[in-house]
């Protein structure tokens, strides 16, 4: 081989070296963005507004959470009243932790007379000794920046927070944090307030029995259609909670494998359209 085919070898190795090197990087760059989407957080200030829109959307069919302080209605799910940023109710004992909590910062306000009626229909969806006024003093409340933070802190401690770092901790990413909290918010923290397997925590462990989570070695798109495949099984159960229209939205966003819930964001809430698009 002369010095010249000698050269021309060299030049094509090299060549082949950095188009490799070049496919390396580009699968590297593509798993490390995949890794850094996975490992973001539900709590950030941007991802979490977006994360109360979306509730928002199915809980009072509008974007604006910050305006339902003051909502209170019986939805006729059994759960007696339903009330507040993310639907507390006063038969599954929450709104009572609400008020009570509401009670302790601020003694002397509207809600206050309404605990020992709270204690007797929690488990309950009965309206006796709350009624009208109630729901008048609740809608006045609402006003209440005192109550209002009040909301924002059960909603944080008994659901949002438990379920993401429930989350992280199973290794999801920002999307299947926010699968876990829609979930905890429908169906409770496993409180007792609802028979277990109906509650979130038996939702997941019903998913975990068909599928692993990532931290446990699993498919994340393979471990949150199990989970929200046992979920749909547990909304069919109750006829004020059969549309699956919650649902249907994550799985939307789990085929669009828009994992960081990047913006914008488009889905239907039982036959609305919706969009967060800033």
């Amino acid at each position: 081989m002369n010095k010249k085919t000698n050269k021309i070898m060299v030049i094509i190795s090299l060549m082949g070296l950095l188009i490799l090197t070049g496919c390396t990087s580009n699968q590297n760059g593509g798993q490390l963005k995949k890794e850094s989407e996975r490992s973001g957080s539900l709590k950030d200030s941007e991802k979490k507004e977006i994360a109360m829109e979306l509730v928002s959307s199915a809980e009072n069919s509008s974007l604006d959470w910050k305006a339902q302080y003051s909502y209170i209605e019986d939805i006729e799910d059994g759960r007696g009243y339903t009330a507040g940023i993310i639907g507390f109710c006063s038969g599954t004992g929450d709104m009572l932790q609400l008020v009570k909590g509401y009670t302790e910062t601020k003694s002397e306000n509207l809600l206050a007379k309404y605990i020992e009626a709270l204690e007797k229909v929690n488990g309950t969806d009965s309206h006796e000794g709350l009624g009208e006024a109630f729901e008048n003093d609740w809608k006045a409340a609402g006003e209440d920046a005192e109550f209002q933070e009040a909301q924002n802190k059960i909603r944080d401690d008994m659901y949002f927070n438990p379920a993401v770092d429930q989350a992280v901790k199973d290794g999801l990413s920002i999307l299947g944090q926010f699968i876990y909290y829609d979930a905890i918010v429908m169906h409770g923290p496993g409180d007792g307030s609802v028979p277990y397997e109906e509650s979130f925590p038996g939702i997941r462990e019903a998913a975990i029995n068909k599928a692993k989570y990532p931290a446990d070695g699993g498919n994340e798109a393979d471990y949150l259609t199990a989970f929200l495949d046992e979920r749909d099984k547990v909304m069919k159960l109750e006829s004020a909670h059969e549309d699956l229209s919650r649902t249907i939205a994550q799985r939307k966003f789990l085929k669009e494998e828009n994992d960081s819930l990047q913006k914008p964001l488009e889905w239907e809430m039982y036959g609305d359209p919706f969009k967060i698009d800033q």
